[in-house]
Parts: C-alpha cells; sequence; structure tokens
C-alpha cells in the first residue's frame, strides 16, 4: 500500500458546505425578517454571502484578518449591498449562523460509503481543516462522520492554516505519521493541494464543481467521492 494516512479536507470536499449554508442563511432570512428589513431577494443574499466568505477566508488564511472579524463582516459586507449598515445585525447574524451551521447534515454523495470502503481497506483517516474547533467537530459529529477519523486538526487547534506547511507539519506529528506514507484530499487548489505540495505529500484534487485545471497540478484529480476507489 503507498498511503497508510488519508487526510481529507471537510469544507466542500465531504461536508457540502454551500448547500447547508444556503439552509441556514433560508432559516435565517425567516426568522429575522430579513425580507422586511430590506432584504429583498434570497437568492442574492446567499449568493453575495458566499462571494464575500470565499474572499475573507483568502484574507484569514493569509493572515490579514482574524477569526471574529470573518465571521461578522461577511454578514455585514452582504447587509451593505441591500443599503443595511447595521453592525449589530451583522454581528448577531454572524454569532446565529456559526451556531446553527453545524447542526446541518448533508453531505456529498457517496461519503459514508467512501469512507467505510477506506476503513476497510485500514487506512488511517484524519480531517485537515482550515475550519474552528468546535464548528467543526460539530459539524462531523451531527453528520455522522466522526467515528471514521482519528484524528481531526483545525487550524485554530494547529495555530495555522492550509496552505502553510506548519500545520501539515503539526497533523503528522498527532497522526504519527510521516510525509511519504500521507496523501491529502480536498476541493481547494490553493489551499488542499498547495499545502500538500509544501508538505511534500501527494494529493488528490477532489473537483465537485467540474472547474477547469488551474496554475496547479495536482497528483491526481476525480470529479467524485467514489472515484477515490480508483486510486486507494
Amino acid at each position: 500500500m503507498a498511503y497508510r494516512h488519508l487526510f481529507f479536507d471537510l469544507d466542500h470536499t465531504l461536508w457540502d458546505f454551500d448547500a447547508n449554508s444556503r439552509l441556514t442563511l433560508q432559516e435565517l432570512y425567516v426568522s429575522e425578517e430579513l425580507k422586511k428589513r430590506g432584504v429583498h431577494d434570497f437568492d442574492l443574499f446567499h449568493k453575495n454571502y458566499l462571494l464575500y466568505n470565499d474572499k475573507l477566508w483568502e484574507r484569514y488564511r493569509n493572515g490579514h484578518i482574524k477569526a471574529e472579524e470573518l465571521r461578522w463582516k461577511r454578514m455585514w459586507l452582504t447587509l451593505v449591498d441591500f443599503k443595511i449598515g447595521d453592525e449589530k445585525l451583522a454581528r448577531y447574524l454572524g454569532q446565529r449562523f456559526v451556531d446553527m451551521l453545524p447542526c446541518r447534515t448533508l453531505l456529498f454523495p457517496d461519503t459514508i460509503e467512501v469512507l467505510q470502503y477506506l476503513t476497510d481497506k485500514n487506512y488511517s483517516l484524519h480531517l485537515i481543516t482550515n475550519g474552528f474547533e468546535e464548528v467543526q467537530h460539530n459539524k462531523i459529529r451531527n453528520s455522522g462522520i466522526a467515528p471514521f477519523f482519528r484524528e481531526v486538526i483545525t487550524s485554530e487547534g494547529s495555530n495555522s492554516l492550509k496552505p502553510r506547511k506548519e500545520i501539515f507539519d503539526y497533523a503528522f506529528q498527532k497522526a504519527g505519521a510521516s510525509p511519504s506514507e500521507s496523501i491529502i484530499l480536498g476541493d481547494s487548489l490553493e489551499a488542499d493541494i498547495l499545502g500538500g505540495i509544501n508538505a511534500g505529500i501527494d494529493q488528490v484534487h477532489v473537483n465537485h464543481l467540474n472547474a477547469g485545471p488551474g496554475s496547479i497540478t495536482p497528483t491526481y484529480t476525480v470529479y467524485s467521492l467514489k472515484e477515490l476507489k480508483g486510486i486507494l
């Protein structure tokens, strides 16, 4: 067996962040009566939220902003698009979103089947995620995938972020793994694949969105989790 330790990303790879966040935002939209406050189009609200979330996560990964700023500013910027300059509301929605989101349980197709297949083949499965400690542990527990993973490494717990080499060094130490027997599996070329390259390990780009090739070339590319059976 070429690999013994499989390091999975969580959001957008196993746990369907876009679908789960949409459901959470819909619930907030209704419960907080955002339409009456001036958010006239939920689909636009959701689209803009994802846009700002991606931009702010990039700034967070690069060390330009703190976690707390990420959490409320993605809501603030989205509300401002609807001419709602209410920082108190943005901070409230940001906290409620973080509290509610981990309760969602939508996974990508075949997640459980593939994790069971890999477990049965005696791989050691771990998670390495740029998310927050409590939030990510709640996600994996509520969605039923916690038993598959031996170690869960978060950016908050490791005090580092993908694609930095330091978070991988921390993960190898915690998992008792060496780079030569490890592989990273994730959706992000900038975080997961570049991170794997920086750490000196092979990578699988889990390209659920069928995005075109970027400037970073992974060791492997799959377009569904089920395709991992052809590699591992």
